[in-house]
């Protein structure tokens, strides 16, 4: 192996100079520098060298893949920690009692590796090991670093304790990536309950802009993905390098542009003192954390990361295919659970085309409402006298597949299982049975929607819940679990308790292979690539308001393939924010992700199911290519205004969305320009209504609109756009009815467009575009 190792793939290349002794350093990660010889590798290795700064060590700073304060690195460093003694005999290098880490690690050995199948690892993964070692320190740490053939780069380290009986208590271990001066503008993400993924920016001064999650999940306010770009980017422009920790509990992410010379992104898990004590002879091994460069603003990441997820992706099965139509049953009936409302429910979702019928919190013993039950995972007797037989037979009758809800990391004090093993609520034991008043209890006693947090890193917890999931799906043919996470943790230890719920999820699907999981944190509270890699869906928010959602999937798909994105149909007025939406614009919105319906069917009139039905028909048409297709967002001119699609990996077919979130700044707002067509091929552009036609503000359309009918009129292009699945190209339907349509090159598209109809706000319209001869 050359000890200048030079990755390639996709666009995006990395150069590491590993000669010499020292931790090796990263010349360059950003655009592919194309063909370089291993002559032409050193010389840039070499020039790569920076002078020496007045008042500053007297050799060159380089930024190592593990920066020190040994290194004369003064920003945050790659590893902290101390070792303790036993009986005050000496510290890391001497001393008593703790010494803090002082390391001059030496460089062991640098190669090529193999990549595990299954580990989140595309084929053609280019993978290294980097070994590093301080005899002194009695430390040795492993970098793996991997570059995906889409170009996603993949960084964790492994701290091996080589001393003979003293153990090292880690603080924190990160990985550290240097971007270029010019990457001045950081986006990151915030939120709240129901508003998740909210993007915020800032320019990056010199010192840190840090984020820390301290809720034993990411939270509604993760950072998410932290983007260092050239100021200005957006969807579709600007150089941009970003960085995800895959990890689904306490976490910090920065950004720091150091008065040394250097700016970096850094991410590491959020250790709490005694979280990881390394013994001797053991070892700790951090979360990965996914590094993604773009040429292309925002879009250009999503471009490597989706087709890397789905080259890993759990599904399997029945999940590897077109993802179902999904009734969830809460918003309809909440904890009222009796037999004949919930087949009367059933029977209204199959009429309308629903593949699965999930049945949400309420099925247990004695759950009432939210105050109890929770960890009493058996069918209840009052409720369901008969089991859920009567309902799953139904169900699977009536040609859907059935999924149930549970809350496994939670627990009601008042349940059985509690007032059995009070050990196994997290927290002091003081607190497991107080009702004191809120003010007279320790954090650790805090309720969070009246549950506690059930400690899964007791072993008999965990088998606890283990064998309960295992007796209902013995019991039950349950194709899919929703798994929700309705609190922060408040207390114990984040690291152990995700550990113990990643060995918990491999546990069941071992066990249970074909049973699809649903990842839910009171919504979108814990969405990353570590719990992804063990579900199949991830709950994106609790509201489905349309308005609101229209923002979080934009962002969360940033990251997250639309397939992984559960998104429902709910009733007219939201029950989370109390707005009033019209059908059309949620079926839209809904339209885009994984759809489902979270609606009391009964209720709607009958012109409403029928146009529920048709936008099934519609969805299960064009699945296909929603789900396997490259995702484009244009860069709005107006903040009320957005254009944004799918396109089918061959580029023949596409379909986009154009919303109205607000009233528009200009009388005639901004042509629609549709990216990511291929420019030489010639396109059909056509209105297809979902539900009713989008509300305008005027009658008159744009003249490519008129066409001889009114606007949206044509059922146009569905199945045209719907043949275009994984890599396939589209047929020439053309739909019934007669409104307007044009045929224009993919160049003229993007670059001219076409003007745009008068949409009043919250209203979306739908085009297919169609590639033909």
């Amino acid at each position: 192996m050359s000890s200048i190792p030079y990755l390639r793939a996709a666009g995006t290349s990395l150069v590491l100079d590993a000669r010499g002794t020292g931790v090796p350093v990263i010349v360059h990660w950003g655009a592919d520098l194309g063909d370089l010889s291993g002559e032409m590798l050193a010389v840039l290795a070499d020039a790569s060298v920076p002078a020496i700064p007045p008042s500053s060590i007297d050799l060159p700073l380089r930024l190592t893949l593990l920066p020190t304060v040994s290194d004369g690195w003064s920003g945050r460093p790659g590893i902290s920690g101390f070792r303790f003694s036993e009986g005050g005999g000496g510290g890391l290098r001497g001393g008593g009692g703790a010494a803090a880490a002082d390391l001059d690690l030496r460089l062991a050995g640098v190669g090529p590796v193999s990549v595990r199948s299954g580990d989140a690892v595309s084929p053609g993964t280019q993978a290294l090991a980097i070994s590093l070692t301080d005899a002194a320190a009695e430390l040795a740490v492993r970098t793996d670093l991997e570059l995906s053939v889409e170009g996603v780069l993949r960084l964790r380290h492994t701290l091996t304790n080589t001393a003979a009986t003293a153990p090292f208590e880690l603080g924190s271990l990160d990985v550290i990536l240097p971007v270029p001066g010019r990457a001045r503008e950081i986006l990151d993400f915030t939120g709240l309950w129901t508003h998740e993924r909210r993007p915020q920016r800032a320019l990056l001064g010199q010192g840190v802009w840090s984020r820390e999650s301290r809720h034993g999940r990411p939270g509604h306010d993760d950072p998410y993905l932290s983007v260092a770009g050239t100021p200005g980017f957006g969807f579709r422009t600007g150089e941009t390098w970003a960085t995800h920790l895959a990890w689904s509990g306490d976490k910090r992410v920065w950004a720091e542009n150091s008065p040394l010379g250097y700016s970096v992104l850094g991410s590491g898990e959020l250790l709490a003192p005694g979280d990881v004590r390394v013994a001797p002879g053991a070892s700790h091994t951090t979360p990965w954390t996914v590094a993604v460069y773009s040429a292309a603003g925002l879009d250009g990441l999503s471009a490597r990361l989706h087709p890397w997820i789905r080259s890993w992706s759990t599904l399997s099965g029945a999940a590897s295919g077109p993802r179902p139509v999904v009734l969830n049953t809460w918003e309809a009936v909440y904890f009222d659970h009796d037999l004949p409302t919930l087949t009367r429910l059933a029977d209204a979702a199959a009429a309308v085309g629903v593949e699965r019928f999930v049945l949400d919190d309420g099925w247990f013993t004695g759950r009432t409402d939210d105050r109890r039950a929770l960890g009493d995972w058996f069918v209840d007797p009052v409720a369901w006298p008969d089991g859920l037989h009567p309902l799953v037979d139904h169900v699977r009758a009536a040609g859907m597949d059935f999924g149930l809800w549970i809350e496994p990391e939670m627990i009601s004090l008042d349940s059985d299982v509690a007032r059995a093993h009070p050990d196994w609520v997290l927290g002091p034991a003081g607190s497991r049975g107080s009702a004191g008043p809120r003010s007279s209890l320790p954090s650790s006693a805090l309720t969070w929607r009246f549950q506690r947090v059930l400690d899964l890193s007791n072993p008999d917890a965990a088998a606890w819940v283990f064998d309960r999931l295992a007796a209902l799906l013995a019991e039950y043919p349950i194709a899919y679990l929703k798994w929700d996470h309705n609190r922060d943790l408040l207390a114990g230890s984040a690291h152990r308790q995700t550990a113990a719920l990643y060995r918990l999820l491999d546990r069941v699907r071992a066990a249970h292979p074909g049973v699809e999981i649903e990842s839910c944190a009171s919504g979108g509270a814990r969405i990353d690539l570590g719990i992804l890699e063990r579900v199949d869906r991830v709950w994106t928010s609790d509201t489905n308001d349309p308005l609101e959602r229209q923002q979080i999937q934009r962002y969360t798909s940033v990251l997250v393939p639309p397939e992984y994105l559960g998104g429902h149909l709910g009733a007219a007025t939201a029950h989370t924010t109390g707005r009033t939406s019209e059908l059309s614009f949620r079926l839209a919105t809904a339209l885009f992700g994984s759809a489902g319906i979270e609606w009391d069917l009964t209720r709607a009139i009958e012109s409403e199911r029928a146009q529920i039905a048709d936008w099934i028909t519609r969805y299960k048409q064009l699945r296909g290519l929603l789900h396997t297709g490259t995702i484009v967002r244009a860069d709005p001119s107006d903040p009320a205004l957005e254009l944004h699609g799918v396109v089918s990996p061959d580029r023949a077919a596409a379909v986009f969305a154009y919303v109205a979130l607000a009233a528009p700044r200009s009388a005639l707002p901004e042509r629609l320009r549709f990216p990511g067509l291929a420019p030489e091929l010639t396109y059909r552009v056509e209105p297809l209504t979902i539900g009713a036609p989008p509300r305008v503000i005027q009658d008159a359309p744009p003249a490519w609109l008129a066409g001889g009918g009114s606007f949206g009129a044509a059922g146009a292009g569905a199945g045209a756009a719907a043949g275009a699945g994984a890599g396939a190209g589209a047929g020439a339907g053309a739909g019934g009815g007669g409104g307007g349509a044009v045929t224009l090159t993919g160049g003229v598209l993007a670059q001219v467009g076409l003007p745009a109809p008068l949409l009043a706000p919250e209203q979306a319209a739908v085009y297919t575009v169609t590639a033909v001869e």
